[in-house]
C-alpha cells in the first residue's frame, strides 16, 4: 500500500530522516520546513514522491495551505506526522508568559491545528494515522526544560484523548517518545531571556548535555527513529505510546518505578492520617 504522508519539521534531524525513509519505501511525502530550500536535494532524488512545502507551523494560513497542497498533489493525507518543534531552556521562574506561549504554540497548538485540518479527510476515507512526536520529556520532568516538558505533557494528553475520539472512524493515533538522538535540537535550543544565576547549580548539567547532543556518538541516529515510525504505521497492533531508543526505555522504567513509589506513599498519606481534618482540637492542659 502506498501511503501519503504530511511530515512537519523536515529540514534536518528526525523529520528529515523520516521523509527520506518514507520516500525510499515508495510512499508519497509532503515534506515541510520553514525554509523548503533545505529539502531541494530530497525532492530532486524523488521528484515523483516528494513535494517540499514552506510551513511555519505557528502560521495558521500556512498550515491550511500545506494540507490543501497535500490534497491537490497526492489526493489526500494518510499519515500526519507532527514533528516540528523547538526548545526553550529556562526554569519556571525564568520563563516569561510570552516565552511560554511561544513554546506551547509550537509544541501543542500547532499539532492540534494540523490534526484538526486532516481529520475530515481521514474520516471520509475511513482510515488514517496521526503520529505526534513527543519525547521522554512528555513523561518526566527535567530541570531547565520546564516549558518544553509542559508542551510535551500536553501533547501526550491530547494524543490519548484523540485516540479515543477517532478510533470509531478507523483512525489510529500514536505518541512516539524519542530518547536521546544525535540531532541539532540542543544547539538550536533557545534560552529564556531572564536567566537567574542561582538556578545554574540545578540546571547546568542538563543544559550542557543537551548542547552536546549533535556530536555525541553514543546517542541514537535519526535513521533509527525513521525505521520505527515506518513500522508503526504498518502495524495493526502498535500501542498508543511508543518510546524509541534503548535509553528511552531505561529512563521511562525508572520513571514508572518512581511513580509507583509515589502512588504508594500518597495512598498511605491519605488513608492513614495522623489526625482527622474534622477532629476537634485537643483541649488545652490546665497549668498552675
Amino acid at each position: 500500500m502506498t501511503r501519503r504522508w504530511l511530515v512537519t519539521g523536515c529540514s534536518s534531524g528526525l523529520g528529515r530522516a523520516l521523509a527520506a525513509a518514507a520516500a525510499a519505501a515508495g510512499d508519497l511525502v509532503v515534506a515541510t520546513a520553514r525554509r523548503p530550500a533545505t529539502l531541494d536535494d530530497l525532492a530532486e532524488r524523488h521528484p515523483d514522491r516528494v513535494s517540499a512545502v514552506a510551513l511555519d507551523v505557528c502560521d495558521a494560513a500556512q498550515c491550511e495551505a500545506a494540507v490543501a497542497h497535500a490534497v491537490e498533489r497526492f489526493g489526500g493525507v494518510d499519515v500526519l506526522v507532527n514533528n516540528a518543534g523547538a526548545g526553550l531552556f529556562g526554569a519556571v521562574e525564568e520563563v516569561s508568559d510570552d516565552e511560554l506561549r511561544r513554546q506551547l504554540e509550537v509544541l501543542t497548538v500547532a499539532p492540534w491545528r494540523l490534526t484538526r485540518l486532516v481529520l475530515p479527510l481521514m474520516r471520509r476515507q475511513g482510515f488514517g494515522h496521526v503520529v505526534n512526536v513527543s519525547s521522554i520529556a512528555g513523561r518526566m520532568g527535567l530541570p531547565g526544560l520546564s516549558a518544553y516538558v509542559t508542551g510535551k505533557y500536553a501533547l501526550e494528553g491530547m494524543s490519548q484523548a484523540l485516540a479515543a475520539e477517532v478510533a470509531p472512524f478507523g483512525i489510529r493515533v500514536h505518541a512516539v517518545e524519542p530518547g536521546g538522538f544525535a540531532t541539532h535540537y540542543g544547539t538550536s535550543l533557545a534560552e529564556a531571556a531572564g536567566r537567574i544565576p542561582a538556578y545554574a547549580q540545578v540546571t547546568g548539567d542538563v543544559e550542557a548535555g543537551l548542547r552536546g547532543m549533535a556530536g555525541n556518538p553514543a546517542l541514537n541516529r535519526p535513521e533509527v527513529f525513521a525505521h520505527h515510525v515506518l513500522r508503526l504505521v504498518e502495524s495493526p497492533t502498535a500501542p498508543l505510546r511508543v518510546p524509541i531508543g534503548p535509553d528511552a526505555y531505561d529512563f521511562l522504567q525508572a520513571v514508572e518505578s518512581a511513580n509507583t513509589t509515589e502512588l504508594t506513599a500518597a495512598r498511605a498519606f491519605t488513608q492513614h492520617p495522623t489526625e482527622h481534618p474534622d477532629a476537634d482540637p485537643a483541649p488545652a492542659t490546665p497549668t498552675g
